[in-house]
């Protein structure tokens, strides 16, 4: 496991850290930069990702013969990271939730006229997706507690029933993944449906308030009441809708892990060159020992938390499933987030709590990092299960990790 950076990506690396430094980060402080839900403003986002997408640097997780960037699980880390230094960095390149996760399950499993009409559209950035799984009173982390109920009619529709909650861009998005029941059956019971924005029988019931700033088309509540889906637009198998999951949410949460380090990293730069300048009791405070104490913690965890996302990227190129290599991405690059932030807010003082810094934003932001894609109790109990079954073979060298 080589974790040096070949040529090619490390040369969109440093072209994704100019971009970020010269574009975005002047950005932030201007209000005028901002929608009213505390995102890029969309005509200014429009503008970036024309320019974005003449510099080359867009898409990059999916295939160039699709107008992407190409590279492997290892190779979007550190691209991803450099992306996230700016609040606004990874909607600008077309690589921020949900649509980077849609976008890559799209490639892998749906048929090529579904990529097509579904998948390309997102990609050339036309339109902004959804992955409908979350239920108000089932499913969050545990996808099989799925109440949506999809009821076939005849042999080429089908017929949805029920609700969906906290789901991610739903108000601005055209094209939705919909996860709904088909049987009883506790592995087979599942299966994934595609459906435009414009098919009668739905309605965002609202758009939910919550205590961080918004992705575009921010965490809605969905109420489907007859919607009819063509059975050409189902995704896979009747029954393989707990397979797509998997195969999803996986390297979506690892992505998650990619921009949070740069997020947290940034943090830091933030409170380094506040704390460099500033004097108190005789001294620049990062000559204090306890502030340097509270630096160098925040810099560890980090820092191990990006090994654990590059290993898991790796084994995932390996082809293997990184079950717990992901998940312990996941808990730990949470943790770390959420300490570089409320590292730098304390090293900021009053000015870190305010709006002079993008350092508030981050810090109402980086809470919802421990229950994203998996609450990290849920991951705990994963790892916990899987060295109940895997023994001293838990620990064992290797790529392809079930």
């Amino acid at each position: 496991m080589d974790f040096s950076l070949s040529p090619e990506v490390d040369a969109i690396r440093q072209k994704i850290r100019a971009f970020v430094e010269d574009r975005l980060i002047p950005l932030e402080a201007d209000r005028a930069s901002y929608d009213e839900h505390e995102n890029i403003a969309p005509a200014l986002l429009r503008t970036l990702r024309a320019e974005a997408k003449a510099a080359g640097l867009w898409a990059l997780s999916l295939p160039k013969a699709r107008g992407g960037g190409g590279l492997s699980m290892v190779g979007i880390a550190p691209c991803y990271e450099e992306m996230n230094r700016s609040i606004f960095g990874p909607v600008v390149f077309n690589a921020a939730a949900p649509d980077d996760g849609n976008m890559r399950v799209l490639e892998q499993v749906a048929r090529e006229d579904q990529k097509a009409r579904w998948l390309q559209p997102i990609i050339d950035g036309e339109v902004q997706s959804a992955f409908a799984m979350t239920e108000p009173d089932g499913c969050g982390s545990d996808p099989s507690m799925t109440y949506t109920r999809a009821e076939r009619r005849g042999n080429d529709r089908w017929v949805i029933h029920g609700r969906k909650h906290y789901i991610t861009g739903a108000g601005e998005a055209k094209h939705f993944i919909l996860m709904a029941r088909t049987s009883d059956d506790n592995r087979k019971g599942l299966t994934a449906f595609l459906f435009h924005a414009d098919s009668p029988g739905w309605r965002i019931v609202r758009r939910i308030p919550i205590m961080g700033p918004e992705e575009h088309g921010g965490h809605c509540e969905l109420e489907f009441d007859g919607l009819e889906i063509p059975d050409e637009d189902r995704l896979m198998g009747i029954g393989d809708g707990l397979k797509l999951t998997q195969i999803r949410l996986g390297p979506a949460r690892l992505t998650h892990c990619m921009r949070w380090t740069g997020m947290g990293r940034r943090a830091l730069e933030i409170a380094m060159a506040r704390i460099e300048t500033r004097h108190a009791f005789g001294s620049a405070l990062i000559e204090k020992e306890s502030v340097q104490g509270m630096i160098g913690q925040a810099a560890m965890e980090l820092d191990i938390g990006r090994l654990l996302t590059m290993r898991a990227a790796w084994v995932l190129d390996q082809g293997g499933y990184a079950r717990k290599e992901v998940s312990m991405a996941k808990v730990v690059v949470a943790d770390a987030l959420q300490r570089a932030v409320d590292t730098s807010l304390q090293l900021l003082g009053a000015r870190g709590y305010s709006k002079d810094t993008p350092v508030e934003w981050m810090y109402r932001y980086a809470r919802q990092a421990r229950l994203v894609d998996g609450a990290s109790e849920v991951h705990r109990m994963v790892l916990a299960n899987m060295l109940r079954r895997e023994g001293k073979d838990f620990f064992a060298w290797g790529a392809a990790h079930g």
